[in-house]
């Protein structure tokens, strides 16, 4: 595998790092991914909420119906043990969460820790490319590449670097958009 073939698997996996960060950031809406962190002991074994119920969102709740209704009781058990900050009600068939509006100072604390995960993401995304160049003109020297022909492979990577960079800053946006609206 080339150096800008490795870079970009890098800067893919940050990106995925970072839409993942990103959806654990509550926004005042519900959105299903908040309780993707949260395993069910469900017969003996820990699995993903999503394999045994179905989670839909309805306004500003979540709606939880397992598929097994016996396993209510497991869900409801794991959400709490998880700490997501809410507090599921049972009705018997299945939980609700309901997720109150955010105050404008939560907002804003919220859109700083959001702005500080994209930061990081950036800097790991030029790490990335740091360890491209590096690797292009260990091979360069190794190989006695021309010149030109080690500016060009740099090159590539910068163009990779600035896309990725572009990317994370749309993301950003896009969560700071979502948290500022009410």
């Amino acid at each position: 595998m080339d150096s800008k073939s490795k870079a970009e698997a890098a800067m893919k996996g940050r990106i995925e790092k970072l839409q993942a960060d990103l959806s654990q950031i509550r926004t005042g809406r519900a959105n299903p991914h908040l309780l993707d962190p949260v395993k069910v002991e469900y017969y003996g074994q820990p699995v993903p909420i999503k394999q045994v119920a179905a989670i839909s969102a309805v306004g500003r709740s979540l709606e939880i119906r397992p598929f097994d209704p016996t396993a209510l009781e497991g869900i409801e058990k794991a959400i709490q043990k998880a700490e997501l900050g809410v507090v599921p009600q049972n009705d018997g068939k299945c939980l609700r969460i309901n997720f109150p509006a955010m105050t404008e100072d939560r907002r804003k604390e919220l859109g700083k820790q959001v702005s500080k995960i994209g930061e990081d993401s950036r800097v790991a995304v030029r790490g990335d490319r740091r360890d491209a160049i590096e690797a292009i003109r260990k091979e360069a020297k190794d190989a006695n590449l021309p010149e030109d022909q080690k500016k060009g492979m740099e090159g590539g990577i910068q163009k990779l670097t600035d896309a990725y960079i572009a990317q994370v800053d749309k993301i950003v946006t896009e969560k700071v958009k979502e948290l500022s609206q009410i």
